[in-house]
């Protein structure tokens, strides 16, 4: 199976909106745009509500009514004052009290009986009464028996059917809605399960999805009784819904009853009754913090550093440009004072951070020790970017539920079994080719990979080039687009600086031979003279997305030294594309892609200046069938899962209506209905005629 590239930009910034809603990071600052809720206070009380909601459902799930009570009193009163919902709680509380007596001692559990169940059972809905005796015979067939006509109102599994009830409704009222990158994932994986399975392909992700999303759902939110006779919907709402999260028609009308005909709001309510496994999410987005040097590893290599150390402990920023240098003969050191350099605070660590001589570039020693020069690694050449990198990450803290505790809590340490699997690449194994950069440690790696994408994404291409073919002369050659597109930002600095001349030089030294070698590089070749021609100040900003780039690099270059892009990318590469895959077989676009950000997700970001290829008329094809006519054509899966290929000899104009009255009389997929439709000549009639003769 194929996969799409990702946008890492607005992937980071959905990740760190995550992590911050979730309050899985030491961070003071609110979640940032990709937050339904833009207000700090209302992301606050969203995390606050759903830890309400957390805490309810384990209580629920361990069979403590009681302490769900005390929390709907006290957070959710409107819970108890609907006798719908109180009838359940107070009939599972009815079978935990006969759960906990003995069969002499069932006092309590008939008091009770008296007291609070019989009463609500006559005011709750039609059915209760009907529910109330038949939950009598629990009194007469034990727990043990599985063969009892009560064996379901008896089995633990009603205690997550409740629980999973309540939390539907406390999050619906609440608004307490997952952050969008949780509600992103489990959208796509269904829609990458489902499209697997239609189309026979084996996932090559599948030892993540299956784990990450639960089989199980939620059971939905239950509509008001005044709603029953809400005004009827539009069917082009109903079947987008029941087709996104796999309702019957039935189940998305009373979704939709239940949000008051907010097609949106019913969409956030059904994907959160999806389950992911919390703590593999979890780390999964740690791990992808530290690849993109979001958050610390947690690996400590630094021994006792000194309070007030800049590498210690931060958050991940590279907008901060105040601080551009000349690289020209900076290195690190481990040096206690430095001639210049205020770095003291840098005392005690056991990575070696040394200035060390460059006899190629004729550079000065600049370390005050002056010894093992013979075994230092060029790493950076200013200390400065990458230890204001370094101070900017933020300190995972972890989830943490507990309501009394949400203030004070704070990360202490990390231990080595929760060290992400991007950090367990000391035991990876390198090419000998690779004889420059093979004695590197897995710590010192992975901060060679982060300073390399840090001196990229502010434009500084000598320095990367200089330091990257001192650590592994051959990487270059391996990978010549990447030196076109350094080589490109060497250009458009000049060209920014006014050096017209230093420009056409690198143009005819570097860009003209790799554009010769590989004519792909000719366009963007083209593309990048032309920036002689724009105002100087602007070549560089207009002229490459440094972030892309700086990308990259970051995977090219970590792959070499063995570290392996993190798992999350995986997930959102294969599921983008068999979204993407999906709604060309439904010829139309998806209504809540925009809502949750794939499109963004999606936005073509290649660091050559003009994209090669595809990119655009997959976004052609993604748009089909947004208009009201549809043009049908068979469309078939390679057999190696590869995209469709268009194999029809003539097309059928389907309008949308016939495909919609399809849909919804035969209740099928709507890929399947334009298919239909397309043998009959677009006849709806005609197709449902034929099925039912």
């Amino acid at each position: 199976m194929d996969s799409s590239p990702v946008n890492w930009e607005a992937l980071d910034a959905l990740i760190i909106d995550f992590a911050k809603s979730e309050n899985l990071i030491e961070d003071s600052s609110p979640p940032s745009s990709p937050s339904l809720s833009s207000s700090p206070s209302l992301s606050s009380s969203s995390y606050h509500s759903r830890l309400i909601i957390r805490q309810i459902r384990r209580s629920l799930e361990a069979g403590d009514v009681d302490a769900a009570i005390d929390l709907f009193r006290a957070h959710a009163p409107f819970v108890l004052e609907d006798h719908r919902l109180l009838f359940r709680l107070q009939k599972q509380k009815f079978i935990e009290l006969l759960r906990e007596g003995t069969t002499e001692d069932r006092g309590p559990a008939i008091d009770y009986l008296r007291t609070f169940l019989a009463p609500c059972a006559l005011n709750a809905y039609p059915e209760a009464y009907e529910e109330f005796k038949h939950v009598l015979l629990a009194f007469i067939y034990d727990k043990d028996d599985q063969t009892s006509p009560v064996a379901n109102e008896w089995a633990e599994k009603r205690r997550y059917e409740i629980a999973g009830l309540m939390s539907s409704v406390l999050r619906a009222h609440l608004h307490a809605y997952n952050p969008i990158f949780s509600m992103t994932l489990r959208y796509l994986i269904s829609i990458h399960k489902g499209f697997c399975f239609r189309q026979g392909i084996l996932s090559p992700i599948s030892d993540l999805t299956e784990r990450l999303l639960l089989e199980e759902r939620d059971p939905p939110a239950i509509p008001q009784e005044s709603l029953y006779e809400a005004q009827p919907f539009d069917e082009v709402d109903i079947q987008a819904l029941a087709h996104a999260v796999e309702l019957t028609r039935q189940g998305a009308i009373d979704s939709l009853r239940f949000a008051k005909g907010d097609l949106f709001q019913a969409f956030q309510n059904e994907i959160c009754r999806m389950r992911l496994d919390a703590a593999m999410l979890d780390e999964l987005v740690r791990e992808y913090c530290i690849y993109r040097g979001i958050v610390e590893s947690g690996v400590q290599t630094l021994s006792e550093p000194l309070k007030g150390n800049p590498l210690e402990s931060g958050c991940y920023s590279t907008q901060d440009s105040s601080l551009d240098v000349d690289y020209s003969s900076a290195k690190w050191s481990n040096s206690e004072t430095s001639a210049t350099t205020d770095m003291s605070s840098m005392r005690g660590t056991d990575v070696e951070l040394r200035y060390a001589s460059d006899p190629a570039n004729n550079l000065e020693d600049c370390s005050t020790s002056g010894s093992h020069q013979s075994e230092n690694l060029r790493l950076l050449r200013n200390r400065s970017h990458v230890a204001c990198e370094r101070s900017k990450r933020k300190r995972w803290r972890g989830r943490h539920d507990e309501l009394d505790h949400i203030s004070d809590i704070h990360f202490n340490r990390c231990s080595k079994q929760e060290v992400s699997t991007a950090m367990q690449v000391a035991s990876a194994t390198i090419s000998k080719a690779q004889q420059g950069v093979e004695n590197i440690n897995g710590e010192e790696k992975y901060e060679i990979v982060l300073g390399m994408k840090e001196l990229a994404s502010r434009g500084m291409a000598a320095e990367v080039l200089e330091e990257i073919n001192a650590l592994d002369p051959n990487f270059f050659a391996q990978n010549p687009v990447l030196l076109f597109q350094l080589k490109q930002v060497e250009f458009l600095k000049l060209v920014g600086l006014g050096d017209h001349s230093g420009a056409l030089k690198v143009a005819c030294s570097h860009l003209g031979p790799l554009a010769a070698s590989d004519p792909n590089l000719l366009k963007p070749l083209k593309e990048t003279l032309l920036s002689l021609l724009r105002p100087n100040e602007d070549a560089l900003v207009t002229g490459l997305p440094l972030h892309a780039l700086a990308t990259s690099l970051q995977v090219a270059f970590g792959k070499r030294l063995g570290i392996e892009e993190p798992q999350l990318v995986r997930i959102m590469k294969a599921t983008l594309y068999t979204h993407t895959e999906w709604f060309k077989l439904q010829m139309c676009k998806d209504r809540f892609e925009s809502l949750l950000r794939i499109d963004s997700l999606k936005e073509n970001s290649t660091p050559v200046l003009t994209s090669l290829a595809s990119s655009k008329s997959n976004t052609e094809s993604c748009n089909l069938g947004s208009s009201q006519v549809t043009i049908s054509s068979t469309t078939r899966l390679s057999d190696d899962g590869g995209s469709p290929n268009q194999a029809s000899s003539r097309d059928v104009i389907c309008d949308e209506n016939a495909i919609l009255k399809v849909m919804e009389f035969l209740a099928l997929p709507r890929a399947d209905a334009i298919h239909l439709l397309a043998q009959y000549n677009g006849n709806a009639e005609t197709v449902i005629q034929q099925i039912f003769a």
